[in-house]
């Protein structure tokens, strides 16, 4: 499953990150940011995908702007 990591500015594109490549940052990095381009339906599979491997994972939605659509999704994924 690819997923699109948050942008570093808006007028830039989102770049695209594999589960197994989340899987061997967790290591060195617990929190993921991802863009607000990603279907809430991957998001939840994400989760699912790291319960089921016995981590505990946080989603939530963060907001960066007054406007509806400057938010971002944080995820904590924890051991």
């Amino acid at each position: 499953m690819k997923l699109k990591l948050a942008r570093a500015s808006v007028d830039a594109k989102p770049k695209t990150i594999e589960v197994d490549k989340i899987e061997e940052d967790l290591d060195k990095k617990s929190i993921f940011y991802f863009d607000k381009e990603n279907s809430h339906k991957d998001l939840k599979s994400l989760v699912e995908h790291f319960e089921t491997k016995e981590y505990s994972v946080y989603l939530r939605e963060v907001k960066f702007g007054l406007d509806d659509d400057e938010y971002l999704y944080e995820v904590h994924i924890v051991k």
